[in-house]
């Protein structure tokens, strides 16, 4: 069996490693327990206030790895929201990073992350936190939903 190139792994979604870019969202952090369930905890509670407060936003997802064990879900939001809704605001900067489109089912992300990183380490490639995956508008279709995964490079 052959084992994947970092080009044959991350094509197509390969991205510049060097494109600068800031990411604005608007969620809830906390520290977690078990990254799936707290990661679906807080994105509940982040649409909650988003339909309570009749917030604009652009739909998608992002899940935000942080160290000491932080996670932060948020969205991007048309415009900030006032302070008393209970939202945190955050703005990360990406200056180096690999931004790999993941494809299918969502049950496959740990598979795929697991694999990139193996060959991130073989190709001296030392990623930092935080680590982002920003989840594609949905479908009933497993095999079409569309995750960007979201390296940090130091």
């Amino acid at each position: 069996m052959l084992r994947p190139t970092l080009v044959s792994l991350l094509r197509p979604g390969v991205v510049s490693l060097n494109r600068p870019k800031v990411v604005n969202l608007t969620g809830a952090s906390t520290i977690h327990q078990n990254w799936p369930e707290t990661g679906l905890s807080l994105m509940h509670k982040l649409w909650q206030i988003v339909a309570q407060h009749q917030l604009q936003h652009n739909g998608i997802n992002v899940w935000v790895y942080e160290g000491n064990d932080t996670m932060f879900c948020g969205v991007a939001l048309s415009e900030p929201p006032a302070a008393a809704c209970g939202l945190e605001c955050k703005a990360i900067e990406l200056q180096r990073y690999i931004l790999y489109k993941h494809v299918g089912p969502y049950e496959k992300i740990r598979e795929r992350c697991m694999a990139a990183q193996d060959i991130f380490r073989q190709r001296g490639l030392q990623t930092r936190y935080p680590y982002l995956e920003v989840y594609g508008h949905w479908t009933d279709d497993a095999s079409k939903l569309e995750t960007e995964l979201i390296w940090c490079l130091q």
